[in-house]
């Protein structure tokens, strides 16, 4: 078994070769990277950055990398206590999309050719990994997206889990990875947002931000699949994930670089294709961008997607968003957005989209999980720019948006299936 172990100062071995303190008050103050129940910012600042926001009593420090001001993640300060309280010192007002360490993580292992077994709720906390992992080395690694709401009786929604967990499964047959089952990632999900129920903003101020990551974590040298697999979930509450929040964006395509290509892995989930959108994003909000619209790589005039969000264009009554073709991933916002338009009578399409019909739609608009519908003001083309509408948020944009986040939040009835109550 390979020591790719969860790092909590270990002084308990528990099966399967993880290591954590049994928690106590007195183990939390001289431990700044355990943050059960309560997160902190290490002195030395070794954290990944993350995107900025500001929190009441928080502690903060901004760099800039690739053209993106960046900020370490962040812990609340709280007094330190064994036992977690219900509540957060968190202003859920100024709330963006960022990190902020919560209580508990989940993590479960399997190996190579085998079938992950039972995994455990343990404190959040850095991961041990050996420099030789597979992720490490060869990129060998997926994620996931999805969020958890609170609703106004206080019950809890998961928005469609199982296509988060049938999108890694296909990516994980793409990457030579063994993958949780459809059961065994939802009920992940749910213990790990159970277990963090106190950092789920209140209705209408935000959401839990649930990233399940599965990572090759066993020892490889030479080019082959990892012999260990590592499957974490952690959270973290957010609000908005552009700054304008449902306030227009403005995009810039680009011509040089590519998302993705052919025969590549541009369809599934895997870590390699987010670093690869860095420079070219980091280019574009230097200049006052919001993100960056790839085009396809071959004839550079059909339209992919955004660094992390599925594009769709309005003309009339017709919505039109790029077809899946193996470059593009499988947005389930995207998905979602196609049944709800479709069910409130537009006519949708998904075919080969160009540019010229882009820059003569009536009104565009991307989806994801992070940012759910978010309206696109302006698209800057080889030097020239076309907005889109002059009173804000479109209408379809508006309209789709409404009758989504509604369903999500449980202020309609979900005649889709789509909702899962944890209460």
């Amino acid at each position: 078994m390979e020591t790719s172990a969860v790092f909590l100062n270990a002084t308990t071995t528990i099966g399967g070769g993880f290591h954590r303190h049994t928690t106590t008050a007195s183990l939390l103050s001289r431990n700044p990277y355990l943050t059960t129940p309560f997160s902190f910012l290490p002195p030395n600042k070794q954290l990944q950055h993350q995107s900025r926001f500001n929190l009441p009593n928080t502690t903060t420090t901004t760099t800039t990398t690739c053209g993106i001001n960046i900020a370490l993640a962040v812990g609340v300060n709280s007094p330190v206590s064994s036992v977690p309280s219900d509540t957060v010192d968190i202003n859920w007002d100024t709330i963006g999309f960022g990190l902020v360490h919560t209580d508990h993580m989940y993590t479960m292992k399997c190996s190579l050719g085998g079938s992950f077994s039972k995994g455990e709720l343990v404190p959040f906390g850095n991961i041990e990994l050996s420099p030789c992992a597979g992720v490490l080395n060869y990129g060998q690694g997926l994620f996931e997206g999805l969020k958890a709401y609170r609703t106004e009786d206080d019950n809890i929604l998961l928005f469609r889990p199982e296509e988060n967990a049938k999108r890694m499964i296909m990516g994980a047959e793409r990457m030579c990875m063994p993958s949780p089952s459809v059961d065994q990632f939802i009920q992940a999900v749910k213990d790990t947002v159970l277990a963090n129920e106190r950092w789920i903003p209140p209705p209408g101020k935000g959401s839990l931000y649930i990233r399940p990551l599965l990572i090759g974590s066993g020892s490889v040298l030479g080019l082959a699949p990892a012999p260990e697999y590592t499957f974490l979930i952690y959270v973290s509450p957010v609000g908005n994930y552009f700054k304008e929040g449902l306030s227009p964006i403005n995009l810039i395509i680009e011509t040089e670089m590519h998302r993705a290509t052919p025969g590549g892995t541009g369809s599934v989930k895997t870590i390699g294709n987010y670093a690869a959108v860095l420079k070219a994003q980091g280019a574009a909000k230097a200049k006052g961008y919001s993100d960056v619209l790839y085009l396809d790589s071959v004839h550079k005039k059909y339209l992919e997607e955004v660094s992390s969000c599925n594009i769709f264009i309005v003309k009339g009554n017709s919505i039109s968003t790029p077809d899946i073709k193996g470059t593009i991933l499988p947005g389930i916002t995207r998905k979602s957005i196609i049944d709800v338009a479709r069910d409130e009578g537009f006519q949708v399409e998904e075919r080969e989209v160009t540019v010229d019909e882009l820059l003569d739609a009536d009104e565009v608009f991307c989806t994801g999980t992070a940012v759910v519908v978010s309206p696109v003001g302006s698209i800057t083309y080889l030097g020239k720019s076309v907005t889109y509408g002059s009173h804000g948020v479109g209408l379809v944009s508006q309209q789709l948006y409404s009758s989504l986040t509604r369903l999500q939040m449980g202020l309609v009835d979900d005649k889709m299936g789509w909702i899962v109550k944890l209460k």
